[in-house]
């Protein structure tokens, strides 16, 4: 009897706060199972792959949500009803990770972990919402917001050439703990 509500992703809030990363789990699970022509439009599918997919979704989501939507039976009216009701969450989020994005400066960090993960918390929310974010677009956020007083540091960052964000961010760190340890030794 153990395992048995062990769950594959986290359950749809009732909020729909989490539900942009719910439909990509969902989506990604369904996939793996064989059983995404469900949740598809002009599909036909068995009933027996219906219900697999009925017993997933379901299984996935708040208490509240399943009680609310007990009496549907097809995954793809669940799925299309769910949307309707939370699909507004880009509407909501979209907005406030633009400012955030517009306002993340790595000088307003005490640690560059900090800032990557901030960096990558914005920029991931922003892909949710459609919106690309490249690597060229975060490196040159890194760089265009380093402090004033860093200017020569960033131009020297800047003529290494980095084509990955994560190679400037490792970078980054590694000056950040040789920093610490002299700063130790002295």
């Amino acid at each position: 009897m153990t395992n048995l509500a062990k769950l594959d992703f986290v359950v749809l809030d009732i909020t729909g706060k989490n539900y942009l990363t719910w439909v990509m789990d969902a989506r990604i699970h369904l996939g793996a199972g064989n059983l995404e022509d469900t949740i598809k439009e002009d599909t036909s599918t068995s009933s027996q792959d219906q219900a697999k997919a009925m017993i997933f979704i379901c299984r996935h989501l708040d208490e509240g949500l399943k009680s609310e939507y007990l009496t549907v039976e097809d995954p793809l009216t669940l799925w299309k009803a769910l949307k309707n009701r939370y699909n507004h969450q880009k509407t909501v989020i979209f907005p406030r990770a633009r400012y955030e994005w517009a306002h993340l400066r790595i000088q307003d960090f005490k640690m560059v972990a900090e800032y990557n993960y901030a960096m990558f918390r914005i920029s991931s929310q922003l892909k949710l919402c459609g919106e690309t974010i490249t690597e060229e677009d975060m490196l040159e956020k890194t760089f265009s917001t380093f402090h004033a007083s860093n200017m020569l540091l960033q131009q020297q960052y800047r003529e290494r050439g980095f084509t990955k964000y994560n190679q400037l961010i490792y970078v980054l760190l590694v000056a950040k703990q040789n920093n610490e340890l002299l700063m130790k030794n002295h």
